[in-house]
This record gives structure tokens, C-alpha cells and sequence, in this order.
């Protein structure tokens, strides 16, 4: 135990914890409102909604600490905003009973597909520089609202920015960037004319199991959504990422792990969990540190969120003190080099034809029957390279399938 202890201890890094950190900024200031909005939307009562932000924060970085330290990856779990988002369009057209049966079914679906391998088929024959240039073109808006930001709050964001140019600067792994945008931002907060204020308080939140309707209308427009979003969107997303990083990385325990933790999230009034695509374009990103270390990355923003879970009043009146273009420039600069990282693979590639129409898919924000554009951009790039490079799609399968 004292060995396994010391190993663990050994590999934290500083540019680990900043990376942590900044991802954990992400989650309570980029998600957190988005949450609150959508539980308003849906106009359930603030014990539902206390214990739906609880369970899918809680059990998320649970999962998270676990597979991390085993596997020495950092595997982020939380949950699928698209299919948050895709929630709230329902307002009105279904009971919160009826979308939280349908979310059961869905977590049921997620760890059978698990269990029988099929993430890792999914992995395996969707080809890598495609699903790189569509994780750029997903990720693409950040970069925008971090340039936009910058633009319009040069006081705050633009104070960030110069302290992330300063770290690269420097060059130094003991002073990395993203920390120094993530003080230097404070900082100007902190010293800035038009500070606003807040009072906190403490309160736990509500935890309750609440009931459930089980419909066949629900669960088809809800449940196979659900399973579509969090495997076919957010595994490949971020997993797909975390190859392209060299990491071996187990698809199938990871998926089945996502649907235990959708089926737990579903009981407790929660959606369906997913490996977080932003969350995985911070942790694992070359600025995280060394990459059998990055996982520290993933140790830390798990902490920090199952804090949030249990502290979710005081967060929300920090939500009020803290500007959004601060958010938005951390969150861009934190993603910059998996932003090039994906460029370099999507297009170093013989498929860049297929990664080029993957890009701007996933860049354009669109919903087709009831699913976001980056689903939508991984066909449409396959198809695209089965059309203008199709020769190379079939090498790349047959070398795939050799493997």
C-alpha cells in the first residue's frame, strides 16, 4: 500500500494540477449555469434539480478517480451536454417521470453495448483522422469565444491571454502557461473597478430517488438519442482523443462503466453520463504535463468537482462574481494545443478530404433529428472519403482489421 501510495504521489506535477484546475473551472462556470437553465426549462422543483446536479457531478468524478488510477489515464466521466441540450427541447412534450425512465433505458442500453464490445468496434472502424477533424471542429468554438473575449474584456481575458503568452514564453514546465492564466485572470478580477460581490451560504443538497413512467414514445425519443449522444458523440470524441495521444485505451470497460454510472445517474433524477470532450481536450493535452502523469490532471478536477457537488449553493453565488469572458478565455487556452494536435492529425493524414468535410460538419452548429452536428460530421466524413479517397478508407480498414 505504502509503494502504491508513493508511486501515485511520485507522478503529480505541477502542469497536471493547473490542467485540473482549468477543467475544473470549465465544469462549474461553463456547465454548471447550463444545467440550471435547462432544470428551470423543464420547471421541475428545486429538490429535483438539487439532486440531478448532485448524482451526475458526484458519480462522475467517482468513476473518474477509479478509472484514472487504475488505468493511469486521464479518463474524464461526467455527463453529455448535448444531451442535456436535447433534454430541454422536450419541455412540455413529456413528464420529468417519462425522461427519467427513458434515461434508465438508455444507461441499461450503454453498459450491454459495453459489455459486448461494441465501443470498441465503433473505435476501430472509424477512421482517426476523421474523427480528429471533427474533434477540432467541435471544439473550434472555444478557440472563437476565446479570440471574441479577449476583444471584448482586454482588462480581464486579455490579462489571461498575456499570462499564458508569458508561460510560453518562459518554457519553463515548473510555470505553465494555463496556470499563469488562471492568476493572472484572478488577479484582475480581484483588482478590478466593477468587482461584483455575493453572499454565500452553505447548504447539502437534496438527494431522493424520484419516480419514473416508462412509455414506448419516450424511450424511443429519448432513450436511443441518449445512447447515440454519449457512445457514438462523446466516446468517440474524447476517447478517439486520447488515442491520438498514444494512449492504449480500454473502450469497452470504459463504456461499460459509462452506462453503470447513466443507469445510477437515471434512479437519482440524472441524464446519461459520457467521457467529457472538453474535459479530455484539457486533461490529456500536451500542456497537462508528461503523458503517464497526465492522469494527476483528471485526480484533480475530480476532487475539486465532488466539492462542487456537495456545495452546490455556495457555487451558485460565486457564479455571480466571476465574468464569463474569463471563462471563455481560460477555456480556449486550455484547449489550444489538442486544437493543433487535431489539426496535425486530421490533416497529416491520406483521408484529409474525409477530415476536411468531418471539420467543417462538426464547426457548423446544426441539429438533425434531434442530433447535434458532431454525430452527423463523423458520417459525413466517412461518406466524403468513400466518394473522393476511397482507396485510402479501404487501406485504412484493411490495416484496422490486421490489428
Amino acid at each position: 500500500m505504502k509503494r502504491w501510495a508513493w508511486a501515485l504521489g511520485r507522478d503529480f506535477n505541477t502542469e497536471a494540477f493547473w490542467a485540473g484546475v482549468t477543467a475544473f473551472v470549465w465544469y462549474a462556470f461553463g456547465a454548471v449555469p447550463l444545467h440550471i437553465g435547462v432544470s428551470q426549462q423543464l420547471g421541475i422543483t428545486t429538490a429535483e434539480t438539487s439532486s440531478w446536479i448532485f448524482i451526475v457531478w458526484f458519480g462522475g468524478a467517482v468513476s473518474s478517480i477509479c478509472l484514472s488510477i487504475y488505468y493511469r489515464q486521464p479518463i474524464p466521466v461526467t455527463w453529455t451536454i448535448p444531451g442535456l441540450i436535447y433534454l430541454g427541447t422536450l419541455a412540455g412534450q413529456y413528464s420529468f417521470a417519462e425522461l427519467l425512465g427513458a434515461n434508465l433505458v438508455a444507461g441499461v442500453l450503454i453498459t450491454i453495448l459495453g459489455a459486448l464490445g461494441v465501443g470498441s468496434h465503433i473505435m476501430r472502424w472509424l477512421p482517426l483522422p476523421i474523427v480528429m477533424g471533427m474533434f477540432g471542429g467541435s471544439i473550434l468554438g472555444y478557440v472563437i469565444r476565446l479570440v471574441q473575449a479577449t476583444v471584448d474584456d482586454l482588462a480581464v481575458a486579455g490579462v489571461a491571454v498575456a499570462g499564458y503568452l508569458l508561460g510560453r514564453f518562459i518554457g519553463s514546465s515548473r510555470i505553465p502557461p494555463i496556470g499563469l492564466a488562471v492568476t493572472f485572470g484572478a488577479v484582475a478580477i480581484w483588482l478590478g473597478p466593477e468587482t461584483a460581490t455575493a453572499s454565500f451560504g452553505w447548504a447539502l443538497p437534496t438527494i431522493g430517488l424520484p419516480p419514473m413512467d416508462f412509455s414506448l414514445s419516450s424511450v424511443l425519443a429519448v432513450a436511443l438519442p441518449m445512447v447515440v449522444l454519449a457512445m457514438g458523440l462523446g466516446n468517440v470524441q474524447g476517447l478517439g482523443f486520447l488515442m491520438a495521444q498514444g494512449y492504449q485505451v480500454p473502450v469497452n470497460r470504459i463504456s461499460t462503466v459509462v452506462g453503470i454510472n447513466s443507469i445510477v445517474n437515471a434512479l437519482f433524477g440524472g441524464h446519461p453520463a459520457s467521457i467529457a470532450r472538453t474535459g479530455v481536450a484539457i486533461l490529456a493535452s500536451p500542456d497537462a504535463g508528461p503523458a503517464d502523469r497526465r492522469y494527476w490532471a483528471n485526480l484533480v478536477a475530480s476532487v475539486c468537482t465532488i466539492g462542487m457537488a456537495l456545495a452546490a449553493v455556495p457555487l451558485a453565488s460565486l457564479l455571480g462574481i466571476l465574468p464569463p469572458t474569463y471563462i471563455y478565455a481560460l477555456a480556449g487556452l486550455a484547449i489550444l494545443t489538442s486544437f493543433q494536435d487535431a489539426m496535425e492529425k486530421a490533416f497529416a493524414s491520406k483521408l484529409r478530404f474525409g477530415a476536411v468535410v468531418a471539420f467543417g460538419s462538426a464547426a457548423t452548429p446544426f441539429v438533425f433529428a434531434g442530433i447535434t452536428s458532431a454525430f452527423w460530421a463523423v458520417l459525413l466524413g466517412v461518406a466524403a472519403s468513400l466518394l473522393a479517397e476511397r482507396h485510402n478508407l479501404i487501406a485504412y480498414w484493411r490495416e484496422q482489421s490486421s490489428d
